[in-house]
């Protein structure tokens, strides 16, 4: 019996959806704390991982154009349904809009209503930083404290402050051939920098970043093939987390750097696709996350090997970080109802919603239509 098909007894029928807005979700983080938001999320990702084999899993379904790419990313499990709706598009800076924008949605398995609607722009960056964290707890050298950064874009706080928090890391060196992206993410890490004593540096290359690093983070937003890592920077010990790549035609490392890896990635068919395996044969070898969390395969087996995550991003973070947010949204007070699905008297007769919208539509003044049409306009 598969996850879809399992039988269990429906809920009563509720006929709203939670709503959070990206407003909301702002207001939720700077409440709660984003470091708090992003081990809450990094505590329900391991949990979720955990039972890995309870999910339908598929790869995403991707649309992709010269400017870059729209995704839907879907997973399910006897209960929950979860979708991601999602792109990247590294001109959108230019036209005041970020380079990355998403919402999803939770509903019931046993009767599709869906149960909560959510923006995931900013969630994205908070479970993408939970998730390279995640594994890092798992595969990174014990007591690495120094972390090289390259790409100081829109996601490099979150990644930053996830491993300052929850790996231990008190020397970032950070690189972006955009110097001021590099200055800002210097200025918004200043008060946490303080606060957990972490050295944070500004350097001129890749490979002054890279030197002595335990940690480095590739999270650059290109779409192309690129080579911002080469394997000149690889040293024993080290842990590669591989985020920038993520679609086909986008890589950041040199073949190379996985060659000489231990490979590790969230779902392979997906990251045979788009991630920086795209590079390599059919037959190169690489570890699912979840079987080192089962105990199923070995993680990090000496303090030489080099680690590498080739993260992509998966439905089932998605779900994770969907389902956390509702919970911290609902506690706090911030998620608000939306009419998504009619309420209807009969359920078999969806025409009566007709009657009621001219009702309602006699029943306003036309002065207050005409209002109402100029305020939306």
């Amino acid at each position: 019996m598969t996850a879809l098909t399992a039988v269990h007894r429906l809920p009563s029928a509720q006929v709203h959806t939670d709503f959070l807005s990206a407003t909301d979700a702002a207001r939720l983080v700077a409440r709660v704390g984003v470091v708090e938001c992003v081990r809450r999320i990094t505590q329900a990702l391991e949990a979720d991982f955990g039972r890995w084999n309870d999910f339908d899993k598929t790869a995403r379904t991707a649309a992709h154009s010269a400017q870059g790419v729209i995704e839907l990313m879907p997973v399910a499990d006897a209960h929950d349904y979860a979708f991601k709706y999602v792109n990247g598009h590294p001109v959108n800076t230019q036209h005041g809009l970020p380079t990355v924008m998403a919402f999803g949605a939770l509903a019931d398995v046993a009767t599709g209503m869906p149960r909560f609607v959510s923006e995931l722009t900013l969630t994205t960056a908070l479970r993408t930083a939970a998730t390279s964290v995640m594994v890092a707890r798992t595969l990174a050298r014990p007591g690495s404290h120094r972390m090289a950064l390259i790409g100081n874009g829109a996601q490099s706080e979150f990644q930053a402050l996830a491993f300052i928090d929850q790996l231990g890391v008190r020397e970032l060196r950070l690189f972006d051939v955009d110097r001021a992206a590099s200055a800002k993410l210097q200025r918004n890490l200043a008060p946490f920098a303080a606060r957990y004593g972490v050295e944070v540096q500004m350097v001129d290359s890749v490979h002054a970043a890279v030197q002595g690093a335990d940690v480095v983070t590739t999270v650059t937003a290109d779409k192309r093939n690129a080579v911002v890592l080469d394997a000149s920077a690889l040293a024993p010990g080290m842990h590669i987390n591989a985020v920038g790549g993520d679609c086909p035609g986008k890589t950041e490392l040199d073949a190379e750097v996985l060659a000489r890896s231990s490979v590790f990635v969230e779902y392979e068919p997906q990251t045979r696709l788009e991630g920086e395996l795209q590079q390599m044969p059919a037959d190169f070898a690489v570890t699912e996350f979840w079987r080192v969390l089962s105990g199923a395969a070995p993680g990090r087996v000496s303090d030489a090997q080099i680690t590498l995550f080739d993260s992509v991003g998966f439905a089932l973070e998605d779900y994770s970080a969907l389902r956390t947010m509702q919970a911290l949204g609902r506690e706090a007070g911030l998620l608000s109802r939306i009419e998504l699905v009619p309420t209807l008297a009969d359920p078999k007769d969806l025409f009566a919603l007709l009657h009621q919208g001219e009702d309602m539509h006699q029943a306003t003044p036309p002065s207050v239509e005409r209002a109402a049409w100029h305020k939306v306009a």
